[in-house]
C-alpha cells in the first residue's frame, strides 16, 4: 500500500532517515513499503540492508520530479527493473533535462501515474493505456483524489488504479521543518514560500487501518496496491564482491599474469633474495588467489602503468604498502619486508572485502588517471564515489535566520553566541530547536576525494549517476553504502607534494643541465647532509614534514633516520596527540627507565615503539594477540576506530568481544579499560605503518631536492601553490637558500615563477588581477624579441589601461630606467583618451614622445605598499618597514639563534607572523601556538597561553613585539609569551598613485 515514501535523502525535502522511516512503518506494523526518493536513490541502499531488522519488506523506487511537480512513481520489479529506473533517471540528470508528459514503459519496473496527471492525457492516450497489454502504467489514486471518484470516468480504469498516498512526515514538526527545508531550497523567507512548492500536511505516514478507511468504498484499489508489492523484490547481495572480478577475463590467467608481473620485478625490488622474503611473497600470492583478489592488484597495476608511460610521479601508499605483491608491482615503494609490515593489516584469510590502496597523484595529472580509468573500463562500469555533504550547526542558523528574515548582524551574532537581545525570543527558540532537528540532515551530494568504483555489472544496477562538473558519473551513495553492498573503491588522490616533486625535477635540468633520480630513496636515506637537515629540521616545502609542529616534533626526537621520519608520521596525527601519547613516546625515547608496559605482551608487540600504540597495526596486534581476537574481528575493531562502523552492530559486537576475552583471560579491568582506553583514543587517527613509510618515501625525495637543489625546489614549491606555508614564505626560503628574487618584468619573467642561475623571477600568474589572457600575450610578444620601452609594449600588445597601470606598479617596466611616477605619467601620454591600446605591427621602432616633468620622488616604502597588494607580500624584509618606535622593553634581542643564551629569562624579540595554530586546553580554554620569523629569517616558536591570549591576542598579519620567558624542552626553544603587541609600518610616502592617475586624466582632458 505504501508506494510512495519518502527520506531525507529527497533533498531539501524529506525529514527522515532511511532508517527512522523503517522505524516508524515498524511501529505502525507496516510490513512493506517502497521508498522513492525523489530523484535519487541515496537512501535505497540503507533502507534494503536494515530492513530485515524490522520485519519489513523494502521496495526500490524513484519519484520523478520536475521541481516538486510530480510525474510518476517507478518501483523496481526486480534488479533489472532498479537498473532501468536508474538508467531513466541518470539520463536526465546527465543531461540536465526535464521529465516529459510521455512515461516510459520499463520491462521490470512499474511505473504509477496520479490520477491529476492522468485525467488529462489526451483520450488517445487513456485508450491505448487500456488496451496495453503490458500493463506496465498504473493509475495512482492519492487520498484527496477519493472524494472526486464518483464524478470521474473511473470505473473503465479501476483495474489500473492503486494507492498513492506519499509518506514524507511523521509528525507536525517533521511537515514544519520540510517547510523550512523547501524555503532554504528556495532561498525565500518562510512567510513567502508559495504552496506550490511544498508537501501538503496531510503526507503523513500513517497506520494501514487509517489507509485503508480513507480506501475502503474501492477495495480494488487496496488489493491493486498490495499485488503491486507483491511483485517487487531485490537482493542486493550485501557483503558480496560486486567489482569487476577479471582482469584478463579469466581467473586463472589473472593468476598466471599476477605471478609472472611478480616474477620478472623480483630481481629489481630485492637483488638478493632470502627465504623470509620468498617465504612472505608465496604466502602473500596464495592469500591474494584464494580469495579471489588478483583482478584488484592488476587493475591497480594497470593504472601505474599507465602512469609510468606517461611519465607522472605517483605515490602508493595506505595499507597497501604492506604487500610484498604490491612492491614488486611498482604500486608502491616501501619495502614490507625491510619494515617488518604487518601484511594482516593488508589481507588476512578473513577479510571479506578487497584490500584498499591510495595512489596519489600530481593534482596536475590526477585527471587524466581518472579518464583513463574511465576510457579503459566503460562509463556504464565506472563511477566517482559520493559524499553527503550535510547540514552542521553554524550553516544551519544562518540558514534558518535567513529563512526567518534576520537581518546579517542578528544572524552572526546567533552563530558566534548563540543569543541575540534584539531577535524576539520565540524567533531565536524556533531557529535553535529546528536547526537541532536538522543537524546531519543531507543537503547535496559532493564528491569523494579519490575514491573510483570500477564494477563487475553495470554501475546503475545499484545506483543512480549524476554528473559534476568535471563531467565523471558520481554515485548516489557514499563509501560506506558501497562497502556494504560489495563495491570496494580505488583511491585515485591528488596531491600538490608529487606536483613539486616533477616539476622540481624538470627544473633542474632547465637550470643547471642535470639529470635527477628522485627514486632511488635507498641511497637518500644514508645520505649524510639530508640527515643532517633532517636532525636540524631544516625541511621548509618539504611534504608533510615542514610543519612547526612536525618540525618541533622532530627536534624533541632527534630525527636522522627513515624510521625515526615514519613513526613521526603517525605519532603527530590528532588521536595519538590528544591522548597524551605523543608526549608519552617523546618521554620514552629520552628516558629509558619510564619503558614501562602494561602487561608483558606489549613489550613484545610493541618493542620498537616503546610500549606506546604508534601505529594501526598496533591495534590489530593487541587486539589479536592481547584480546585474542580473530584476525577479522580485529581489522573490525581497528576500522570501526575511524567513526565509519561506529554505531553499527558488527562493531559494538566485536567491543563486547574484546571485553569478554579479555576477562577469560583473567586480566584486571582495571588493564583492560587502560588498553581500551589507548585503542580508543588514537586508533581513528593514526596511520598504518605503510601509509607512514610511503609518506616518509615522499618527504624523502623532497628533503634530498631541498638539500642539493634547494633554489630550484624552491621555485616549484612556489609554482605549485603546495605545502603547509603561503607562497611568501616560500619565497623567504628560496631568499635564505642564497636566491635574489625579482619582481615580474615584463623582458624575463613568465606566467610561472623562473629561475635563471641563482635569480628568481616571480610569475605573473601572483599578480593579483592581472588577466590571464593578458600574461600569456605579453610572453608570446616577448619571446620574438624583448621589449625596449613603455611605448613599444603598448603597441605590440593589445592590453587596458588598468592593466598597464597594476605592471607598472609591480615594476614590470623596470628595465626603461624610469620610475613609476614617470611612467604612470607615460602611460597616460600613450592612451591618450583610449582605454585600451591594439596590437600592430610597426615598420620602424617607435620612439616615445619626450617631454619634460616637474621632479617626482620614488620611495621603497611605496614599492613595498605596491607589492603587498598586487602580490600579497613585499620583496624586502617586512622588518624594514617599521616605525621607528621608544618604547621600552625587557632586554630585547635581535635574533632567534640566541635564544639558547637565555634560557630561564624574559626577553623581547621582534618577530614577523608566520602563522598560528588555535587549541584548548583541557579545560576548555582558548590558547594558541604562534610561529614568527625573526630578522635574520629564523624561525621563533611561541606558546600563548589563555589567560595572556585574552590579554595580548593575534591582531592579523604583520611585525609584533613578543615578551616572554624563554623554555627549552629535549632541545627545542621556544617562547612562553607573557606580553605581545603589533607594531605598526610606515604609510605611504607618497601620494597614492590613483591620485597621480586622477590628476594625468584632468590634464588630458583639458588638452
Amino acid at each position: 500500500m505504501y508506494l510512495n515514501c519518502h527520506s531525507y535523502f529527497s533533498w531539501k525535502y524529506g525529514c527522515m532517515s532511511p532508517e527512522e522511516v523503517l522505524q516508524e512503518a515498524h511501529s505502525r506494523n507496516i510490513k512493506q513499503l517502497a521508498l522513492t526518493d525523489i530523484n535519487s536513490t541515496s537512501g535505497i541502499l540503507d533502507f534494503h540492508r536494515l530492513a530485515g531488522r524490522y520485519g519489513i519488506k523494502p521496495v526500490a523506487g524513484i519519484d520523478f520530479r520536475n521541481g516538486i511537480e510530480q510525474k510518476f512513481v517507478g518501483l523496481a520489479q526486480n534488479s533489472e527493473g532498479f537498473r532501468e529506473l536508474n538508467d531513466y533517471l541518470s539520463y536526465h540528470l546527465h543531461n540536465d533535462k526535464r521529465f516529459g508528459n510521455k512515461v516510459p514503459v520499463f520491462k521490470s519496473a512499474w511505473c504509477v501515474v496520479p490520477w491529476k496527471w492522468f485525467i488529462q492525457w489526451p483520450q488517445k492516450n487513456r485508450t491505448q493505456l487500456l488496451n496495453d497489454k503490458r500493463k506496465r502504467i498504473w493509475i495512482g489514486v492519492a487520498p484527496d483524489d477519493v472524494r472526486n471518484l464518483r464524478l470521474s470516468p473511473i470505473a473503465d480504469y479501476m483495474h489500473l488504479c492503486v494507492m498513492l498516498a506519499p509518506c514524507t512526515f511523521r509528525h507536525k514538526a517533521d511537515y514544519n521543518t520540510h517547510r523550512l527545508l523547501r524555503s532554504i531550497d528556495n532561498n525565500t523567507l518562510l512567510s513567502k514560500l508559495p504552496a506550490s512548492e511544498q508537501a501538503q500536511p496531510g503526507h503523513l505516514l500513517v497506520h494501514p487501518y487509517e489507509l485503508i478507511k480513507i480506501y475502503s468504498e474501492y477495495p480494488v484499489i487496496i488489493d491493486n496496491s498490495h499485488a503491486l508489492l507483491e511483485t517487487c523484490s531485490i537482493d542486493f547481495e550485501f557483503g558480496k564482491n560486486k567489482n569487476k572480478k577479471t582482469f584478463t577475463g579469466n581467473l586463472y590467467e589473472d593468476e598466471l599474469l599476477l605471478r609472472k608481473l611478480c616474477a620478472e620485478n623480483l630481481n629489481y625490488r630485492y637483488p638478493q633474495q632470502n627465504d623470509t622474503i620468498m617465504e612472505r611473497y608465496d604466502k602473500e600470492i596464495r592469500t591474494i588467489t584464494d580469495l579471489g583478489y588478483a583482478a584488484y592488484f592488476l587493475l591497480n597495476w594497470d593504472i601505474v602503468q599507465y602512469a609510468q608511460r606517461k611519465n607522472y610521479f605517483y605515490v602508493g601508499r595506505g595499507s597497501g604498502a604492506n604487500s610484498v605483491v604490491a612492491y614488486l608491482l611498482r604500486i608502491t615503494d616501501v619495502d614490507p619486508v625491510d619494515l617488518d609490515l604487518y601484511f594482516e593489516r593488508f589481507i588476512n584469510p578473513y577479510r571479506t572485502s578487497p584490500p584498499d590502496f591510495d595512489l596519489d597523484f600530481s593534482w596536475k595529472e590526477r585527471d587524466d588517471v581518472i579518464d583513463y580509468i574511465f576510457r579503459t573500463h566503460g562509463h556504464s562500469h565506472v563511477a566517482q564515489l559520493a559524499t553527503y555533504s550535510t547540514f552542521q550547526s553554524s550553516a544551519v542558523l544562518r540558514e534558518l535566520g535567513k529563512v526567518f528574515g534576520l537581518p546579517k548582524a542578528e544572524i552572526d551574532d546567533l552563530v558566534d553566541n548563540r543569543k541575540h537581545p534584539a531577535t524576539p525570543d520565540h524567533i531565536s527558540k524556533l531557529i535553535f530547536s529546528y536547526g537541532k532537528r536538522m543537524i546531519d540532515f543531507p543537503n547535496h551530494l559532493s564528491i569523494h576525494a579519490g575514491g573510483i568504483l570500477i564494477s563487475e555489472k553495470p554501475m546503475h544496477y545499484y545506483t543512480a549517476t549524476s554528473i559534476p562538473p568535471k563531467g565523471f558519473p558520481l554515485t548516489h551513495f557514499s563509501m560506506l553504502e558501497a562497502e556494504d553492498v560489495g563495491l570496494y573503491k580505488f583511491d585515485i588522490l591528488s596531491q600538490r607534494g608529487l606536483g613539486k616533486v616533477k616539476d622540481a625535477v624538470d627544473i633542474i635540468q632547465q637550470n643547471q643541465h642535470v639529470t635527477v633520480d628522485v627514486h632511488d630513496v635507498s641511497s637518500f636515506k644514508k645520505d649524510e647532509r639530508i640527515r643532517a637537515n633532517l636532525q636540524r629540521a631544516r625541511l621548509i616545502g618539504c611534504f608533510y614534514v615542514e610543519s612547526p609542529a612536525m618540525r618541533m616534533l622532530l627536534s624533541k626526537l632527534r630525527a636522522s633516520t627513515y624510521l625515526d621520519l615514519v613513526a613521526a608520521s603517525s605519532i603527530i596525527r590528532p588521536g595519538v596527540a590528544q591522548s597524551g601519547m605523543m608526549r608519552e613516546y617523546i618521554l620514552r625515547f629520552h628516558h629509558p627507565e619510564r619503558r614501562q608496559y602494561a602487561h608483558p605482551l606489549m613489550k613484545e608487540l610493541m618493542a620498537e615503539t616503546y610500549g606506546v600504540m604508534v601505529y594501526q597495526e598496533d591495534v590489530i596486534k593487541v587486539a589479536h594477540h592481547f584480546a585474542g581476537l580473530e584476525l577479522d574481528e580485529a581489522d573490525m575493531l581497528r576500522r570501526g576506530m575511524s567513526g565509519k562502523y561506529r554505531g553499527r552492530a558488527e562493531f559494538d559486537k566485536v567491543e563486547k568481544q574484546f571485553f569478554v576475552n579479555c576477562k577469560a583471560r583473567g586480566y584486571d579491568d582495571a588493564l583492560t579499560k587502560e588498553v581500551w582506553r589507548q585503542i580508543e583514543s588514537f586508533a581513528g587517527y593514526a596511520f598504518s605503518k605503510g601509509h607512514s613509510a610511503s609518506y616518509a618515501v615522499e618527504s624523502y625525495q623532497c628533503m634530498f631536492l631541498k638539500t642539493y637543489y634547494p633554489l630550484e625546489y624552491m621555485v616549484s614549491c612556489i609554482n605549485n601553490f603546495g605545502g603547509f606555508y603561503t607562497t611568501e614564505f616560500y619565497v623567504h626560503e628560496a631568499r635564505m637558500c642564497g636566491a635574489t628574487i625579482h619582481a615580474p618584468c615584463v623582458n624575463f619573467s613568465k606566467y610561472y615563477t623562473i629561475i635563471k642561475d641563482k635569480d628568481i623571477y616571480i610569475g605573473f600568474m601572483h599578480v593579483a588581477e592581472l588577466e590571464h589572457n593578458v600574461a600569456h600575450t605579453l610572453i608570446e610578444e616577448q619571446e620574438k624579441g624583448i621589449y625596449i620601452s613603455l611605448q613599444d609594449f603598448a603597441t605590440r600588445n593589445s592590453i587596458s589601461l588598468e592593466q598597464m597601470i597594476r605592471l607598472i606598479r609591480i615594476g614590470a617596466f623596470r628595465f626603461t630606467g624610469r620610475s613609476k611616477q614617470q611612467l604612470l605619467w607615460d602611460v597616460h601620454f600613450i592612451f591618450g583618451k583610449k582605454k585600451k591600446t591594439e596590437a600592430r605591427s610597426e615598420l620602424f621602432p617607435v620612439q616615445p614622445a619626450k617631454y619634460n616633468l616637474p621632479p617626482l620622488i620614488q620611495n621603497r616604502i611605496d614599492d613595498a605598499w605596491d607589492q603587498m597588494e598586487l602580490l600579497g607580500f613585499v620583496l624586502c624584509s617586512p622588518f624594514d618597514l617599521l616605525k621607528t618606535y621608544n618604547d621600552t622593553v625587557i632586554n630585547e634581542i635581535s635574533r632567534a639563534i640566541d635564544l639558547p643564551m637565555h634560557l630561564g629569562k624574559v626577553i623581547s624579540i621582534r618577530g614577523y607572523m608566520v602563522t598560528r595554530k588555535p587549541t584548548r586546553t583541557k579545560h576548555g580554554e582558548a590558547m594558541s601556538f604562534g610561529t614568527f620569523l625573526d630578522s635574520d629569517g629564523d624561525w621563533i616558536d611561541t606558546t600563548h597561553f589563555p589567560q595572556v591570549l585574552a590579554t595580548y591576542p593575534f591582531t592579523g598579519r604583520g611585525c609584533y613585539m613578543i615578551t616572554g620567558l624563554v623554555v627549552e624542552e629535549f632541545g627545542f626553544y621556544s617562547i612562553d609569551v607573557t606580553i605581545m603587541k603589533r607594531l605598526e609600518y610606515i604609510e605611504r610616502f607618497n601620494t597614492e598613485y590613483d591620485k597621480e592617475c586622477g590628476k594625468l586624466d584632468e590634464m588630458m582632458q583639458a588638452e
